[in-house]
């Protein structure tokens, strides 16, 4: 990761820092320590003071340490985490008010309560994350091509099906895909058929597909740290015609929302757009929400819900997803990757396989 771009994070963190009185803030939610520090390995907590930024790891990541975050001062733990944290809070001299991530476990908490004698520890929320929603050009970048990656792994999947082929084959077809491109999964790829589908978070077993049933992919690729997070849906041989107008309505719905994307617009609305449409067609309208943010977490801010009064900016990365779930039938989602911009909406997964969404010749 370029070191100007992890400097430019740390100044706007330390301003916000400074607004509130803050001295020292620790870092142990992992894609808050890889935006602030670079560093893209595990078991590490890292520490944001004026003066300097701390990465505290052990000997397993130290080549790795000093290659990914050359602007750290990289300190070695051989001890628990909480006992080298609280060491090197107590030789910062200028700190007296320590922030700890909320994410923090309260075991954890609890200990650096115990072990800090100098200064006052206090949790807080989001002060990374209110950062992470707005993208710049570089993490823009790394989640386009992570669209891309998996829209190629995807069309090489799509040759090998046919009747008799498994969920768990066809999932692990596109995993090794993935692979093959020089990426890996953001998350666990589900593979649904027939009326699996209705299962929003569907784990791929051994169904093997049948001549004229519908499928459902929902995948994503990490690449560069940075996720994407797609869901198609396809038939094989000829669907009945209330899939047709299920597929129909979702897709319809997708586009309502779509035309809603731009900056300013509440996010409330963004979710309704989309609601209305299946509405009015009589459908089921799906439990979850019609999207959420994109970026080094595959779901994280911010979450397009019906309550949130939230607006959408300019260089936010999103899904948009909306579904309609019949248990023992059928579960149609589409998920595209959007940007925010300046007048609108760019999709990022524009070219990821949707036609023939009813058919093939198989």
């Amino acid at each position: 990761m370029n070191d100007g771009i992890i400097k430019n994070r740390i100044k706007a963190i330390r301003r916000r820092l400074n607004k509130k009185n803050i001295n020292c803030l620790i870092l142990t939610k992992p894609a808050n320590i890889t935006y602030t520090t670079g560093f893209s390995g595990s078991d590490s907590w890292a520490a944001i003071t004026p003066a300097g930024v701390y990465l505290l790891t052990d000997s397993r990541y130290t080549e790795q340490a000093q290659n990914q975050c050359p602007s750290c001062r990289i300190i070695h733990r051989s001890g628990p985490m909480v006992e080298a944290v609280s060491k090197l809070i107590e030789k910062l001299r200028s700190v007296q008010t320590v922030a700890v991530e909320k994410s923090t476990t309260i075991a954890a908490f609890e200990a650096l309560k115990k072990q800090v004698k100098k200064a006052r520890l206090k949790t807080i929320a989001n002060i990374i994350e209110q950062l992470r929603s707005s993208k710049d050009a570089a993490e823009i970048a790394a989640i386009r091509a992570a669209a891309q990656i998996a829209t190629q792994a995807l069309k090489q999947t799509l040759t090998i099906i046919k009747p008799g082929i498994t969920e768990n084959e066809l999932a692990g077809v596109l995993d090794f895909q993935i692979r093959r491109l020089g990426a890996v999964n953001s998350f666990d790829t589900i593979a649904a058929f027939g009326p699996n589908a209705s299962h929003p978070h569907h784990q791929p077993g051994t169904r093997k597909l049948k001549k004229n049933d519908c499928i459902l992919i929902d995948f994503g690729v990490r690449y560069k740290n940075y996720c994407c997070d797609l869901t198609r849906c396809f038939a094989v041989g000829r669907p009945t015609l209330f899939y047709r107008k299920v597929y129909n309505a979702v897709q319809e719905a997708q586009a309502a929302a779509l035309k809603m994307v731009k900056p300013g617009v509440k996010i409330r609305q963004v979710d309704a757009a989309a609601r209305n449409v299946l509405a009015g067609y009589g459908l089921p309208v799906y439990g979850h929400g019609t999207g959420h943010g994109l970026g080094l977490e595959v779901h994280e801010e911010p979450i397009i819900t019906a309550n949130s009064e939230s607006r959408l900016e300019a260089g936010m990365v999103l899904t948009i997803e909306p579904a309609v779930y019949i248990p023992g039938k059928l579960g149609v989602r589409i998920e595209d990757d959007i940007l925010v911009t300046e007048t609108g909406c760019q999709i990022l997964s524009r070219n990821c396989p949707k036609i023939p969404q009813y058919t093939t010749t198989l």
